[in-house]
Formats: structure tokens, C-alpha cells, sequence
């Protein structure tokens, strides 16, 4: 599936809650947004705001009321989240400032989620609750990163896009237009991003290097070698959607009606951990994959 549009993502490797629920509504409202001027980062503070209200819903997830405000809740920031993304390419305001904002909301967001789950069930289990929490948010962000770099490294290597190549490889950012200091803050925050993202994908590091090899001897095979990797890697990155915030937005609202919010920290650790941990495996096989094909056409 081709997608023409520079201003949304690439459809091909998105899964079905983002083409038949969230993106629908981020396009409707993207260009309604830009008409009326409003900037992608006041977007990022909007949907970290409707972020956090929903940490204050799952404080009270035993009603089952705020249980589903609290899913309602996420659902408009993954939609805002959608939107200033869109809305950033749309009106050609990109910066390194916006993508840590918008990384800093995505974090707010669900550290509110955690917080007020940790708040209520600390009072039930005792306060090592508050020990499981933290340990589950800092395998959400591994987990969240690696799974970005799987987006960044197909778009890079199928699409030759030149944003995952500024991610992947470091190519210097440029300037903003805003204070040395925020912009100097904003780039060395982006670059420990950038450093986690580099370290998940460094056992793939020699499948990489031989691929930018091939690309650059055989830049007369460039588009077919890219439809090869397009045709070998579309499918498993959509299988990596499993690890996206869609699916922890909906185990959270799940466990929570079950009123067993308890488990989604146990899921967020050895869960979806293992589930990351075969998507890895399967990935490095199809590298092995790839390279015979190329190699069967010559």
C-alpha cells in the first residue's frame, strides 16, 4: 500500500487501531488546526494535558466510570498525539524542541497513568507497588524506543526517508530558531533519545552495515533492492505494533475493568518484554532472509 501523502504516515507498516481509529480523527482536525493556526507543540500540551486528566481517572478505576474516562481520556491524547506530528509537517514547523516536547508528553502521559494506579493500589499491596511501578516505566521506555527504531529503520532502508536517516545515523539537526539555550537543551535531550534508540539496534549493527554496502555499490539497483527489504520487512513491522502505547492503552482500561490493574505492571515487564524479545529473533532472521534474496537476483 502506497502513501502518497508526505504529511501522514506511512500506512504500510501501521496497524489497524491507527488506520481505522486514531488517524482518521488526527486527519480530520490536522488541516482544521492549521487553518485556525494553532502550532503542533501547543497540540503536544493539549493531548499531555487529556494525558494526564486520565491518570486522575484511573485513580478511581474501581467506578467503572472513570475506568472508561480514563481510556476516553488516552484515546484524545493518542489522537493529539497523531495530530501535531502531521501538523508539524503540514505547516513545516519541525524541530528538535518538538520532538523532545512531544516525547516529554508521551513520558507525562503515562507516568500520570502509573502514578495514580500506583497511588490507589498502594494502599490495597503495600508500597513495594510503587518499586513494580517504576521498574515497569523504565522497561516501557526500552521497549517503546526499540520498537520506533523498527518504524525509523524500515522508512530509512524502504523508503529512503530522510528523517529516519537524521534519526539513525546523527546527522547534525538544524537550528530552530529559538534561544541557544533551549535549542542547545532540546538537541542534548534528543541525542540520549537518539543514543537508546542506537544501542537497541546494535545487534543488528553488521546486517546494517552490510546493507548500506550494498545500497552504495548498487545504486542502479537502489529501488528494487528497497522493494525487496519493502516486500521481506512491511509485515513484521506491523507485528511490532503489539509494543506500541495503542495496545498499553488498552491493557491498561482492560486490566482496569477487571480490577486487576495490578497485572498490566506484570504484563508492561515480562510480557510484552518476551513478545520483544521473539520480534528481536525474528527480525535477525530476516535479515539472513533478505540477503538471499539479493542475492538470487543477482
Amino acid at each position: 500500500m502506497e502513501n502518497a501523502d508526505p504529511v501522514r504516515r506511512n500506512s504500510e507498516i501501521e496497524d489497524p487501531t491507527n488506520l481505522y481509529c486514531v488517524h482518521p480523527v488526527s486527519n480530520w482536525l490536522t488541516p482544521r488546526f492549521a487553518r485556525i493556526g494553532i502550532t503542533p507543540n501547543a497540540v503536544s500540551i493539549a493531548g499531555m494535558v487529556f494525558g494526564v486528566g486520565s491518570g486522575f481517572a484511573y485513580y478511581r478505576y474501581q467506578n467503572v466510570w472513570f475506568a472508561i474516562a480514563g481510556f476516553v481520556l488516552m484515546f484524545t491524547w493518542h489522537v493529539m498525539d497523531g495530530v501535531d506530528g502531521q501538523l508539524a509537517r503540514l505547516t513545516g514547523l519541525q524541530s528538535p524542541f518538538g520532538k523532545v516536547l512531544d516525547g516529554i508528553c508521551d513520558y507525562v502521559t503515562f507516568a500520570s497513568v502509573y502514578i495514580g494506579l500506583a497511588l490507589v493500589l498502594s494502599r490495597q499491596h503495600g508500597s513495594w507497588v510503587w518499586a513494580l511501578a517504576v521498574v515497569a516505566g523504565l522497561f516501557h521506555a526500552l521497549q517503546s524506543a526499540i520498537y520506533e527504531v523498527q518504524r525509523q529503520e524500515y522508512n530509512f532502508w524502504g523508503r529512503a526517508q530522510k528523517s529516519a536517516e537524521f534519526k539513525l545515523v546523527g546527522a547534525k539537526p538544524p537550528r530552530s530558531g529559538r534561544s541557544p539555550i533551549l535549542e542547545h537543551i532540546a538537541n542534548r535531550l534528543h541525542y540520549i533519545y537518539l543514543t537508546v534508540q542506537l544501542l537497541a539496534i546494535g545487534f543488528n549493527a553488521g546486517s546494517r552495515t552490510k546493507l548500506g554496502d550494498v545500497l552504495r555499490m548498487r545504486q542502479d539497483r537502489d529501488a528494487s533492492i528497497r522493494q525487496i527489504y519493502r516486500q521481506i520487512f512491511a509485515s513484521a513491522v506491523r507485528r511490532w505494533s503489539v509494543m506500541s502505547a495503542n495496545y498499553r492503552t488498552l491493557a491498561v482500561f482492560v486490566f482496569s475493568l477487571l480490577g486487576r490493574p495490578l497485572y498490566y505492571f506484570y504484563f508492561e515487564i515480562f510480557g510484552l518484554t518476551l513478545m520483544m524479545c521473539l520480534l528481536l529473533s525474528r527480525q535477525h532472521l530476516l535479515y539472513s532472509r533478505f540477503f538471499k534474496h539479493l542475492e538470487a537476483a543477482g
